[in-house]
């Protein structure tokens, strides 16, 4: 059980425990933050969050309008030298712009970056901002656009309403303690509601409670096989401007989500929905097979299902034993569709 919340509401939720096997074997670690740890946005230990931007090369210039067609615009927060430090964020982006490079021939120059690296502008929350809307640029009839998120994300109390289950949910920023978080709300208003017809956002966000972060009206229920409704109790407009909006999250809004080399043949921490999700990809298309939406989520779940084998060591006795993946990630859309539609970027 780990404790999760703002620092004013709080929530217990069902995670899995972070575990620190020997170093050669697998490793899963939660992407999740304990708020007792840390006072709501207090100064934070990170140097962009204290000292404000460093002077990094910029590879795309968000105040620049985007190119025309495809576009996308990757997050990957690593937290360094922050007491949740994530491992396996600059691997996932990566893995995620060769994806959308090799195999959806996005253009590189199309691709906006934030992370930690020195050659990229680091992951802040205005930066973000910024990155929100130099994604939402020009639109016109026919561009496919991309938002990919993989860091920490929480959950809040909400009381407008808007939330069937009374809580935002939220992306972290690498400056979060000082500047606070990104709401759901605000991602909805930022990428959401512009979409204009013609214009498809795919999003995927490797986070924790990352179930309904884009808020949109309609879930997809595997069990059922049906869409379930996700509208606002309180009626407030989710809804894009005629485009279409698609995500892809890492687990639902109560669960966490896990960073795990348990699928990489390197031993790499990868975000464990970012990895699983690009092998069901890759896999189809070095075979051949038509990629639809349906494919993809039964592969992640197939694969998340999975037993691993982790190896521990306590008080001198070694033990390798099975452990799942407690995570169920899900798909929601703007609007209902067939989950058999061939799956394009």
């Amino acid at each position: 059980m780990l404790l999760i919340g703002n620092g004013q509401d709080t929530v217990y939720s069902e995670s899995s425990k972070e575990w620190n096997p020997e170093q050669d074997k697998i490793k899963t670690e939660p992407k999740g933050i304990c708020s007792s740890l840390r006072r709501r946005f207090a100064g934070s230990n990170n140097q962009y969050s204290l000292t404000g931007n460093a002077p990094i090369a910029i590879s795309v210039n968000p105040s620049t309008p985007p190119p025309r067609g495809k576009r996308a615009f990757l997050c990957g927060v690593t937290y360094k030298k922050q007491k949740h430090e994530l491992k396996g964020s600059i691997q996932d982006f990566k893995n995620m712009r060769d994806l959308l490079v090799e195999q959806f021939s996005f253009p590189v120059e199309s691709i906006l970056v934030l992370a930690e690296e020195e050659s990229y502008v680091p992951p802040t929350k205005k930066n973000i901002e910024d990155a929100f809307r130099w994604l939402m640029k020009g639109l016109q009839f026919g561009d496919s656009l991309v938002f990919y998120f993989s860091g920490h994300g929480m959950r809040q109390r909400e009381f407008n309403g808007d939330e069937k289950d009374g809580f935002d949910e939220t992306i972290c920023p690498v400056d979060y303690e000082r500047n606070g978080m990104i709401l759901d709300n605000d991602i909805n208003k930022a990428i959401v509601g512009p979409l204009t017809r013609g214009v498809t956002l795919h999003a995927i966000v490797d986070s924790c409670h990352s179930g309904t972060i884009l808020d949109l009206p309609y879930v997809y229920n595997i069990n059922t096989g049906k869409w379930d409704d996700n509208h606002p109790p309180s009626g407030a407009n989710k809804a894009t401007s005629g485009g279409k909006a698609i995500c892809f999250s890492a687990c639902e809004d109560y669960q966490q989500a896990a960073d795990t080399s348990a699928y990489s043949p390197e031993k790499e921490m990868t975000g464990a929905m970012t990895c699983t999700l690009i092998k069901a990809i890759k896999e189809a298309l070095s075979n051949n097979q038509r990629i639809t939406y349906h494919g993809i989520l039964d592969s992640i779940h197939e694969s998340l299902k999975q037993p691993q084998k982790l190896g521990c060591f306590r008080s001198g006795i070694s033990r390798v034993f099975n452990r799942k993946i407690l995570q169920d990630p899900m798909l929601s859309s703007s609007e209902v569709f067939s989950i058999s539609t061939e799956f394009k970027l």
